[in-house]
């Protein structure tokens, strides 16, 4: 088919990369001759048909910016959306149908979506309804298991790594448990590989339930060794082994409606109260989202955006760009989302972990 416009949106959380994947579709595009509309605040654009024209100009210079020039949501879902002045929390509506209203009005031959596991999952729904779709995938997780990896999580790993490395010499100077609390929901990949890298000594993640003895007594036995100090490395979604979690507040709309938070703070009271060491918890939060991203995410970012664009030329619509042993290919969405990458309980880097004398706070793992 004959590609002259095509659309462009980013959704879902922000990370590191996003601009240059942006940058790397719209100058394969227009290199092609083929127009690019932008569509602001993820789908809520094509909701509301808000979109800039990019051009050459658009995109020069943001190679190394952080977040997105086309703004981004993770609450404007098409098919329960309760933004005003077309819905609400109470009333969600499905304007599913507006969307592709607004594809068809704008005249677009395709669209590209960069996102996460919610905006994949509404990619997949859109291809059903017809619209040609290619997707780039998009979280600083690293949870999806159609890649190997995703773009903005090893600017999210560097930043957690040195945050611990910080922290290692405060905790140190002042004999102290610090609990760094890094992002990662349902995935522990974060966590582990920055406390792997930041030589942390106890490290909890959603895939092995934590015991709160098992980790007292980690640090007490570090103290017998004359460790006076502690790092413990915590994944927002890690659990205890009665499966409960940290959890901040919920969001009515959001595709994920639950917001974790708070595990480092529940820790760090705990550990003060049954060892009587100095805790302190250190939220990294979204610092992890921002900044500029690293060199690999820059090159990975370009390679997902210029790959994105050629799939379209190619007709690969329903596919999601993808890095298989550091070359680019496509999957399909639907088998993207099927499954969560996850840790390995029993894998190479909790083993490497285990043997270094990692803890996962687990009678189970080690």
């Amino acid at each position: 088919m004959s590609i002259k416009r095509i659309g462009i949106l980013t959704a879902g959380g922000d990370c590191p990369g996003l601009n240059a994947v942006v940058r790397a579709v719209s100058k394969n595009a227009l290199k092609h001759g083929v127009e690019v509309l932008g569509f602001k605040n993820g789908f809520d654009g094509l909701v509301r048909n808000e979109f800039i024209n990019i051009t050459n100009h658009t995109v020069s210079g943001i190679l190394t910016l952080g977040g997105t020039i086309l703004g981004s949501s993770n609450i404007a879902n098409p098919f329960n959306y309760t933004l005003p002045p077309f819905g609400s929390p109470e009333t969600p509506r499905d304007l599913s149908s507006v969307v592709m209203h607004n594809f068809k009005e704008n005249r677009l031959d395709a669209l590209i979506t960069i996102g996460g596991d919610g905006t994949l999952h509404m990619s997949q729904q859109f291809v059903d309804m017809g619209m040609p779709i290619v997707a780039v995938p998009k979280t600083i997780d690293n949870d999806l298991s159609a890649t190997d990896q995703t773009f903005g999580f090893d600017s999210a790993l560097a930043i957690a790594t040195e945050a611990i490395d910080r922290l290692h010499t405060t905790a140190q100077s002042h004999h102290r448990v610090m609990i760094v609390e890094t992002m990662g929901r349902y995935a522990g990949w974060i966590a582990l590989r920055s406390a792997i890298a930041g030589g942390g000594d106890i490290v909890l993640i959603p895939e092995i339930p934590y015991n709160d003895d098992v980790i007292v007594n980690a640090i007490l036995e570090r103290k017998n060794r004359g460790k006076n100090f502690s790092l413990v490395v915590a994944a927002e979604g890690a659990k205890n082994e009665r499966g409960e979690q940290a959890v901040a507040r919920t969001v009515a709309g959001s595709t994920d409606a639950i917001r974790l938070g708070g595990i480092a703070n529940k820790l760090s009271q705990m550990i003060e109260d049954k060892t009587g060491i100095e805790s302190r918890a250190c939220v990294l939060g979204h610092t992890q989202r921002g900044g500029t991203p690293t060199a690999f995410d820059r090159w990975l970012s370009t390679l997902y955006g210029a790959k994105a664009f050629d799939m379209v030329l190619e007709g690969k619509f329903g596919y999601m760009a993808a890095l298989h042993a550091f070359k680019m290919t496509e999957v399909k969405i639907s088998d993207a989302i099927s499954n969560l990458k996850r840790v390995d309980p029993h894998g190479e880097e909790v083993r490497a972990a285990l043997e270094v004398g990692m803890s996962f706070g687990s009678a189970e793992i080690g």
